[in-house]
């Protein structure tokens, strides 16, 4: 298979502080990739990378054949990005918020795939209402919609169900699934193993900057997601101590 994004000895610091220490990554074109680890691992940092909106101190990132961060204008058009914000206009329509992405991307049929985005994510009935009418499920559900308009290659989604009550995070896995099933590379970082186990194909576990395991579905043991990333873990804080 092709890979899609591979990054190579990405270091980042901010100041004295090192995030990211060599870190190496690869997805290949289809993959759906949960990314795991504590607090200030670094997930959102490596994401913010891949993205194009921050770039390391150190290392090559390729996505889609391209290179960041000299050639982002062409990695952009590649990704769809969902982030803690919406990145949606509170005063404007979901319809209307649409047709803005759509038209940035130069995406063909524009009033076509707006009703397509809108169906998909359950929206056809509040099309015209304004976003800052929304719930929070609503409003994250529209920000998928926008992350898609343009059919991306690559979803980047940064804690996506992070804020939703339980029927809005199973509507969203709903359509993250139907996305990913429709041959998207999707790389999510993510705190609720419970949820991502049933969503991902592939876990990697960030710690101390680096990835320091990582397991295909089909290969997770017996007591599942959560015994595999406290494995992990736990060994990285055994070797520190040594």
């Amino acid at each position: 298979m092709t890979e899609v994004i591979t990054a190579s000895t990405i270091i980042k610091r901010f100041g004295h502080k090192q995030v990211l220490r060599k870190l190496d990554f690869s997805v290949q074109q289809g993959e759906f990739v949960a990314f795991l680890g504590p607090n200030g691992a670094g997930k959102t940092t490596f994401l913010r990378i891949l993205s194009s909106l921050s770039k390391p101190n150190y290392g090559i990132v390729k996505i889609a054949g391209f290179v960041l961060p000299t050639q982002a204008a062409s990695v952009r058009q590649k990704l769809g990005v969902v982030s803690h914000q919406p990145l949606l206009y509170g005063d404007l329509s979901a319809e209307e918020n649409l047709n803005f992405y759509a038209k940035l991307y130069g995406v063909i049929d524009r009033s076509e795939r707006i009703s397509q985005i809108l169906k998909m994510v359950g929206l056809e009935k509040r099309r015209r209402d304004l976003v800052r009418t929304f719930s929070r499920g609503m409003q994250q559900r529209l920000a998928i919609g926008r992350s898609i308009i343009h059919d991306p290659e690559v979803l980047l989604l940064d804690e996506p169900h992070t804020g939703l009550d339980q029927d809005a995070s199973n509507m969203l896995d709903e359509i993250l699934t139907r996305v990913a099933t429709q041959g998207r590379t999707v790389v999510m970082t993510s705190h609720d193993l419970p949820r991502v186990a049933n969503l991902a194909s592939r876990f990697d576990v960030l710690a101390r900057g680096k990835i320091m395991g990582s397991i295909q579905a089909s290969d997770l043991p017996k007591h599942g997601l959560l015994s595999f990333y406290e494995s992990v873990i736990n060994q990285n804080e055994v070797k520190n101590e040594i």
